[in-house]
């Protein structure tokens, strides 16, 4: 049997989507000013432990 797709691991998930990789480049910036617009609660994944 395969592995299934997802193996979820909390480091790796904010190194991808995290807060300061958004902010790091023009598109990020962008994605972070649209979910502030539309009041989201949570802009970004949570940080890893």
């Amino acid at each position: 049997m395969t592995k299934r797709t997802y193996q979820p691991s909390k480091r790796k998930r904010a190194t991808t989507h995290g807060f300061l990789v958004r902010s790091a480049t023009a598109t990020g910036k962008k994605i972070l000013q649209a979910r502030r617009r539309k009041g989201r609660a949570q802009l970004t994944v949570k940080k890893a432990r």
